[in-house]
């Protein structure tokens, strides 16, 4: 009997950096191809393995592998789709160890976030149940930063070069500008909860009075009367202010400045866009000509500012998950450990899943200057590594060489299944 073969899935909102823990996945399971056989993907994450909606990789070329490296969005597809409690439902589980057994897997590799971890958990144990043992390991990714355990989440470190840079380079424009036009220029950053991103606009603030001179965090209250008075007072100061604000700031009775009265498909509530809310509410309040972006998919698909860090630690979690799997570990996720700020040393470890499914990390009070407007020099040094070097993809024309995988379909052999 040949080895086992594994199926990898991508998760939730997809990163600069996600393929290239595909790639790292991918490169270190052909190194040991006699212990694990072939690497099947999942098409749009979940969904393409309830739908049995297979590819395989084994069509790729080394060098097509190792350029996952380089290439943004989600190679094999996405998805937002939560299972429902297995105490609950047990039917989708059920389906998902029926096409494992189909197709001969023994393990499965789910890259996502919280919510995946969770399903990678629940997955380990109905599979073992059902007699069909699958070791489960899920590869850290989100742009939020919000994972538990681990120091730092795949993906963000790109967001936030992406971030600061943006500010930083808005800022100039605003500040040669604000003579004569605008005075007040708001930048919208994603973080429902968890306001990783909107700090990492900090670091583009290298001396007292450089922009941003005001960041919104969700972990903070949003007092609109303390934020008009920081904002008169910074104009006043500086000729101009800019604000970075994250998506998910709320009111003192809970409720999210830009809900939209929606939700997603997760249950989440999606929000509408916070600043143009908050253009509209200060323009009002301060009389200030103002402008306001909102980042959106941009700072995550931003692959050409990706820090080397961020891709580094990505392929590396992605040969990590390999060696957990040879190693005979289940329901685990690898981390990444700091082992020093300066000079910045990290190394990769591993956790059980049960302490990090659906347990969300927010940026510490220690991080949050008193006023709750800027980040504090423990904030400063935490993020700063995080965004070093340069690994740009290759460029052709001046426009960035991204070469998107032809992925074969593993024919199907199961009836089909409705979600």
């Amino acid at each position: 009997m040949g080895p086992k073969n594994a199926l990898y899935a991508q998760s939730g909102g997809v990163t600069a950096v996600i393929n290239a823990s595909a790639g790292g996945l991918i490169t270190a399971c052909r190194r040991h191809s006699h212990e694990i056989g072939t690497v099947f993907g999942a098409s749009n994450g979940i969904l393409g393995a309830l739908h049995e909606e297979l590819v395989d990789t084994a069509t790729l070329s080394d060098e097509q592998v190792a350029s996952l490296r380089y290439l943004p969005g989600g190679a094999f597809g996405s998805c937002r789709f939560k299972l429902p409690p297995l105490e609950q439902d047990r039917r989708p589980y059920e389906r998902l160890i029926e096409v494992f057994r189909a197709h001969d897997i023994g393990y499965f590799f789910y890259n996502g976030g919280g919510d995946s971890c969770d399903t990678a958990l629940k997955v380990s144990r109905i599979g073992g149940e059902m007699g069909v043992p699958v070791q489960c390991i899920a590869i850290p990714k989100t742009v939020d930063n919000d994972l538990a355990v681990t120091d730092n989440c795949p993906g963000f470190g790109s967001v936030a070069k992406y971030v600061g840079t943006s500010l930083m380079e808005a800022a100039i424009d605003v500040r040669s500008m604000a003579e004569t036009s605008t005075k007040l220029f708001i930048m919208e950053v994603m973080g429902r909860h968890a306001g990783w991103i909107v700090a990492a606009a900090g670091l583009a603030q290298r001396q007292p009075g450089d922009p941003p001179h005001i960041i919104l965090f969700p972990e903070r209250v949003f007092d609109e009367d303390a934020l008009v008075a920081r904002v008169n007072e910074t104009v006043a100061a500086y000729g101009f202010c800019t604000i970075a604000v994250s998506e998910g700031i709320r009111d003192a009775s809970g409720r999210f400045l830009a809900d939209s009265g929606r939700t997603d498909a997760f249950g989440h509530t999606q929000l509408g866009g916070v600043g143009p809310t908050l253009a509209n509410l200060l323009s009002a309040r301060t009389g200030l000509k103002n402008h306001w972006a909102v980042l959106d998919y941009l700072q995550r698909s931003a692959r050409h500012l990706a820090s080397a860090v961020d891709v580094d630690q990505a392929w590396a979690v992605g040969e990590a998950t390999a060696r957990l799997a040879l190693a005979g570990h289940n329901a685990v996720m690898p981390t990444i450990e700091r082992v020093s700020d300066d000079p910045y040393e990290w190394r990769i470890g591993h956790a059980d899943l049960a302490g990090v499914a659906n347990v969300e990390k927010t940026v510490p009070d220690a991080f949050i200057t008193a006023d709750g407007f800027g980040i504090t020099e423990a904030g400063h040094r935490y993020l700063a590594p995080l965004i070093n070097g340069e690994d740009p993809p290759p460029f052709v024309d001046g426009l960035p060489d991204y070469q998107l995988p032809q992925l074969a379909p593993v024919t199907k052999v199961l009836d089909a299944y409705d979600v």
